[in-house]
Parts: C-alpha cells; sequence; structure tokens
C-alpha cells in the first residue's frame, strides 16, 4: 500500500512530518497533573517542599507583570519604531553618540534578547558600532520597567534603584567608549555589517505580536529557571553559608556575578530573585544585578550567533570584568558602603 509520504514524494511535494510543540508538551503536562494532582499533593506535603513552593511562587507572581509589560514595549518598539529614528537623533561625533545611545536607553524599553537584534539593525543602518553597542547594554538595564521593578523588589531601599541605574549605565557607556577606542570592525561577522531589510513592508502588527510572543516565552522560561534555583537556594543550601559568604565581600561579589551568568535571568525580573537572597548584603546583590543586563550565557550565545565568535569572546569578558567595576564603584557610592 503506498504511504502518504510516497504520495507525496511522486508528487514532487516533500512529506509533511508531524513533529511535537512545546504548546503540546505544556498541555500534556498539566493534563498529567490535573489526573496525577493526589498523588503530587502527597509528594509536596513536606516543609521544605512547601518552603520553596511559596518562594518560587512568590517571586514569579511578584515578576511576572513586569516582564509582560516590558515583553509588550518590546514589541511596541520593534513594530513600530524605526531604528533609523535613533540614527537621526545621534550626533555625528562617535563619542557623543555613544552617551545619547546609551541615554536612550532610559526611554527605549527592551529585554536583553530584544536589544541584539535592535543592535544589529542600527549597525546595518550605519550607526557607529560603539554607539550600538552602548544601547545593547544600556537598554534593557536602565529602562523605567526595570527600575520599578528593582523599586518594588527592594521596599525601603531607594538607594538600590539609584545604585543600579547608575552602575549599568557607566557600563554601557565605558564598554561604548571601550569599543570606540580599540575595537575593530574585522571582529565583527559580516552578516551582522549587511543592511537589513526594513519591516515598513509588513504587517506592524504581526511583527509586533510576534516579538512580544516570542520574548514572552524566552523571558518567561529563563523566570521560571531562576525562581526554581532561587527556591533551591532558600531550603537547600543553609542560611549560615550565605551568611558567611556574605562575610567575604570579595568572594560574594565573585560568586554572585558568576551567577548571574549562568542564571542568565531577564532583566525585568531579576530583582525579584536577588531580593530572595536576603542573607547577602546589598553590594554583591548588586553585582548581581548589574552584571546579569550586561553579560550572561544566553546572551553570549546571542552575540556569538548575531555578531560572530570573534566579537563575543572579545565583548564578553571585558564587559563582565567592567560590570564588576562599575557596580562595586556604584554601591560604595549609592548604598554608603559594604552592606
Amino acid at each position: 500500500m503506498e504511504t502518504v509520504v510516497d504520495s507525496a514524494r511522486r508528487a514532487g511535494r516533500p512529506g509533511r512530518r508531524w513533529r511535537i510543540t512545546s504548546m503540546q508538551v505544556l498541555c500534556a503536562l498539566l493534563v498529567l497533573a490535573i489526573l496525577a494532582q493526589d498523588q503530587l499533593r502527597e509528594a509536596v506535603d513536606v516543609p521544605v517542599l512547601q518552603t520553596a513552593t511559596t518562594v518560587f511562587v512568590a517571586i514569579c507572581v511578584q515578576a511576572l507583570p513586569f516582564l509582560v509589560l516590558g515583553v509588550l514595549l518590546s514589541g511596541a518598539i520593534a513594530a513600530f519604531v524605526p531604528a533609523r529614528a535613533l540614527r537621526r537623533v545621534l550626533p555625528r561625533r562617535d563619542s557623543a553618540a555613544v552617551g545619547v545611545a546609551g541615554v536612550s536607553g532610559v526611554v527605549l524599553a527592551g529585554c536583553e534578547c530584544a536589544s541584539v537584534p535592535v543592535a544589529r539593525r542600527l549597525i546595518g543602518q550605519g550607526v557607529a558600532p560603539a554607539a550600538a553597542l552602548a544601547f545593547l547594554l544600556a537598554a534593557p538595564a536602565v529602562n523605567p520597567i526595570v527600575l520599578v521593578s528593582t523599586a518594588v523588589a527592594f521596599p525601603g531601599e531607594p538607594a538600590m534603584v539609584a545604585a543600579r541605574f547608575a552602575g549599568s549605565l557607566a557600563t554601557a557607556l565605558i564598554m561604548g567608549w571601550l569599543w570606540l577606542r580599540w575595537g575593530k570592525l574585522d571582529w565583527i561577522a559580516e552578516r551582522a555589517l549587511r543592511r537589513l531589510p526594513d519591516t515598513a513592508g509588513r504587517d506592524r502588527w504581526r511583527v509586533f505580536a510576534e516579538t512580544a510572543r516570542a520574548d514572552l516565552v524566552d523571558a518567561g522560561g529563563f523566570l521560571v529557571l531562576g525562581g526554581l534555583v532561587a527556591a533551591a537556594f532558600g531550603v537547600v543550601i543553609p542560611a549560615d553559608w550565605f551568611s558567611s559568604l556574605g562575610e567575604q565581600i570579595v568572594l560574594g561579589v565573585l560568586v554572585m556575578a558568576v551567577l548571574a551568568v549562568v542564571l542568565s535571568l531577564c532583566s525585568e525580573a531579576d530583582a525579584f530573585v536577588a531580593a530572595s537572597l536576603s542573607a547577602l548584603p546589598l553590594l554583591p546583590r548588586l553585582v548581581f544585578l548589574v552584571v546579569g543586563p550586561a553579560i550572561d550565557a544566553k546572551l553570549f550565545a546571542l552575540q556569538a550567533g548575531t555578531f560572530g565568535r570573534a566579537f563575543a569572546l572579545r565583548f564578553a569578558p571585558v564587559t563582565f570584568v567592567v560590570a564588576i567595576g562599575c557596580a562595586v564603584v556604584s554601591g560604595l557610592v549609592f548604598l554608603g558602603g559594604v552592606r
């Protein structure tokens, strides 16, 4: 008997293979959870797991509204704000353009994942790479959504918001100026320097929906991962471990910087994870908040895929060191020292 695949091949059309999508997997997991709810309730009826569940749910519920708002704004920028608009307002002098591009991150909100393709579009449309890279680092770190979420996560600590803003903006500007001084176009892959097609001929609302949906799926997954890790830290790692880590401030700063790279959290949600680590002083947690939006595992992969490995292998390590230094200086200034 002739199969469907054979018929398709004879007709000159490739056979369509049935693939399992992430939505189908999610629906299957939800059905299994409903059917096995009694067993699941008995399995989590343990004080340690109940504590971890409470921490996880609290982090996700607090961070989700900011995450949704962030991806909506990111989609709106991708669909309705042409990349050439930023190029028009940039000064012709590259050093001044870096400053303007960095400060523009305050009003042009976007997550880390969205800022990479936007920066590529800017470079492709003639914006100086130094200015585009400054925008890449500033947009996900100093926009109002991130600052408001930080204020909500750290009530009674307004200095934490100012310190994060100053440290993140300084990181973006310094990296832009460093690239302006020592960066080379040869380090950027040729595909990133080509002029990219405009979205003017496409349905802007469709672009908005696709961008927001993709960013929400990506960022939501990292939020869940961060919530699980934070919950695990709260119940698996003894509290005195964090206390001893807080007493060794240099080690605490380094550990939180590496943790920011590994967790790869979305900037709209990372403040709630940092706030949950209350056994640590504010300075290591500030380093966590400044380093994360600047460079993490997912950003390194995105930068390598977009701009090339030669770029990522040079840009990422320098960004990591600069972000730590700016966070520490900012913390000493705005937080009044190590606390």
